[in-house]
């Protein structure tokens, strides 16, 4: 979908690229530079020209042109090298909108590729080439290429890692050109000072091959300039990955590194940075730095943590005293009420055996009184008496506690007699409900006999109906054969209810033999597990299927039979008839299953 409001110059720009001629469009899509030249940096409007650039597929049109053959283009290294620039800076800060997949996963990666493969394309051109302005140009081209793909890389950090994988960017790498050398290392350390940490992402094969060409560049190369930018840059790997200081330190590929490095020329240039690098590769010096920065990071943590543990607890030294007060108050105060609790108690139980006391004791003063009372001649009978109720009392006590003990022993069948008594009349419900139902829908059985009384008020109800409806001029002869007809009609009805019961019995009984058929056939076991009689279980009962099915037999085998010769018209699907004679002699001995044996 094209964006609205586009600007004219990219219509134009677009129109006169789809219209000319193949050899013309890397000169025509110049003029793009001179459209994003003059468009404030940073504004809204540079990135609705990118935008704009975008859609109607410029940049892509950047890209086959980056992929032709220099010697075709008009213009050569100059066109490729502004075409180069021209891409960068409309990938940079570019929002595709809907086709953001297709711009991050395709176009982005084959730009960075093309970038490359244009710098190998001008170091090959540039070490052939034999007079220097021409060496001087065609380095000036490498560097503008580079500078392009290093912008690129600027605007989009995920690239890194597709540069850092490349086999271009290595075979780039390792050119023993000193110029070409030294841009290709200059670029790497932008690189890696954009985001370092791609460089552990890449597969251990490649980041050795990297390292072993920064180390040949420092250690063989006789230019200093390569020393120089070798030593910065191990210098920055080693600083900000502790993971390559110490393959450098442990890794037998590189052991006896920091001998060698001692014994290189202290030049005036690189000799601090080499100095740094010395002394992080030599291990007592690498062990007492990081000694001392595990001292120094010890001693701030503590510092710090006892600094929070004081101030934590002068803020918490007011709320402690106040926790402390009301804890002792509260004790104090349970404690008096655990006092006044047991004093109580104690006042209490003195008080109820007082209470005893002094019921006993009139209760033997009011036993003293009745036997003062009482008849001397009367004593042994008020004796007996009592003693007969103190009895029946401890009979009494001792029954109820029986009683209750066996209750509660005999409370589990009792639950049970309740949960039984509730499901015999849950059935006893259903049970009725059933024969209802079947009330309902049993067959009519016809009137019940009539008594004397009911059949004289049946007629007095008969009568009445007709003295107060008269009939209509009915004569006795029609009446009697309306009667005959409803008569007839009644009895139809009748037969064909019992017909029709006859037929849905018949019916319901031949789908619970097909269900018992088919459950039978589903469970059965396959032919090479089946013994003995198993299989005549599963014979048919039926006559025709039978016939049918030994005449499918019999056809089968016909056909396997048969020569070679005589199926070579026939179609897998054809059916071989088969003479009835031989059909009958064969049915003469079928055993049809569900009849009887003579």
């Amino acid at each position: 979908m094209k964006p609205t409001g586009t600007d004219p110059r990219i219509l134009s720009l677009a129109a006169e690229v789809a219209k000319s001629p193949e050899q013309n469009v890397p000169v025509i899509l110049l003029k793009l530079k001179e459209i994003i030249n003059n468009t404030p940096l940073g504004s809204s409007e540079l990135k609705k020209v990118k935008q704009d650039i975008y859609c109607y597929d410029l940049i892509q049109y950047c890209l086959l042109v980056l992929s032709q053959d220099c010697s075709r283009i008009q213009g050569g290294w100059t066109t490729i090298s502004q075409l180069t620039q021209i891409l960068s800076h409309c990938c940079v800060g570019l929002e595709p909108g809907e086709d953001g997949e297709e711009f991050y996963k395709e176009l982005l990666p084959s730009a960075v590729e093309n970038f490359l493969i244009l710098g190998r394309r001008l170091q090959t051109c540039f070490i052939n080439a034999a007079k220097g302005e021409e060496k001087d140009k065609l380095l000036h081209f490498f560097q503008i290429v580079t500078d392009s793909l290093f912008w690129l890389l600027g605007g989009h950090i995920q690239l890194i890692q597709n540069v850092l994988q490349s086999d271009h960017f290595l075979h780039l790498l390792q050119t023993d050109n000193v110029h070409i050398g030294a841009t290709v290392m200059t670029l790497l350390q932008n690189i890696l000072q954009i985001n370092s940490g791609d460089l552990l992402k890449i597969e251990g094969k490649i980041l050795h091959s990297i390292l072993d060409e920064i180390l040949f560049k420092l250690l063989s190369t006789p230019s200093p300039v390569l020393r120089s930018i070798a030593t910065k840059l191990l210098l920055v790997l080693a600083e900000s990955h502790q993971e390559i200081l110490i393959l450098l330190r442990l890794s037998a590929c590189y052991k006896g590194l920091t001998s060698l490095l001692n014994k290189q020329e202290n030049m005036t240039e690189f000799s601090r940075e080499l100095r740094q690098l010395v002394g992080l590769l030599t291990p007592k010096v690498h062990q007492e730095v990081e000694e001392q920065k595990l001292h120094k990071a010890a001693c701030l943590i503590q510092a710090y943590w006892k600094g929070f543990q004081t101030r934590k607890r002068l803020k918490k030294l007011p709320s402690a005293v106040i926790a402390l007060q009301r804890s002792f108050r509260s004790k104090r105060t349970k404690a008096l009420l655990e006092l006044n609790r047991q004093k109580e108690e104690k006042d209490l139980r003195l008080r109820l055996q007082l209470q005893r006391q002094r019921a006993m004791r009139l209760s033997r003063e009011s036993r003293l009184s009745m036997l003062e009372i009482v008849h001397p001649g009367q004593l042994e009978k008020y004796n007996r008496e009592m003693e007969e109720k103190s009895a029946l009392t401890i009979q009494k006590h001792w029954r109820g506690y029986r009683e209750r003990k066996n209750f509660r022993q005999q409370r589990p069948a009792l639950t049970e007699y309740k949960a039984a008594v509730t499901l015999q009349r849950a059935v006893l419900k259903f049970l009725a409900r059933c024969r209802k139902k079947n009330k309902l829908f049993a067959p009519w059985h016809g009137l019940q006999e009539l008594t004397d009384e009911r059949r004289a008020e049946l007629k007095q109800q008969v009568a009445d109906y007709i003295r107060r409806h008269p009939d209509s001029q009915m004569s006795e002869v029609a009446s009697r054969e309306l009667h005959a007809q409803a008569q007839e009609r009644l009895q139809h009805y009748f037969m064909g209810r019992a017909i029709e019961e006859r037929a849905q019995q018949h019916r319901e009984a031949l789908m619970a033999q097909i269900s018992t058929n088919i459950e039978q056939l589903m469970k059965a076991p396959s032919l090479k597990e089946a013994e003995g009689k198993e299989p005549e279980h599963f014979l048919s009962r039926s006559r025709p299927v039978a016939a049918k099915a030994k005449q499918a037999h019999l056809t089968t085998l016909k056909h396997i039979q048969a020569p070679w010769w005589k199926k070579l018209g026939e179609e897998p699907g054809d059916e071989i008839d088969v003479p009835k004679d031989d059909l009958n002699i064969e049915l003469g001995t079928l055993f049809i299953g569900g009849t009887k044996p003579p």
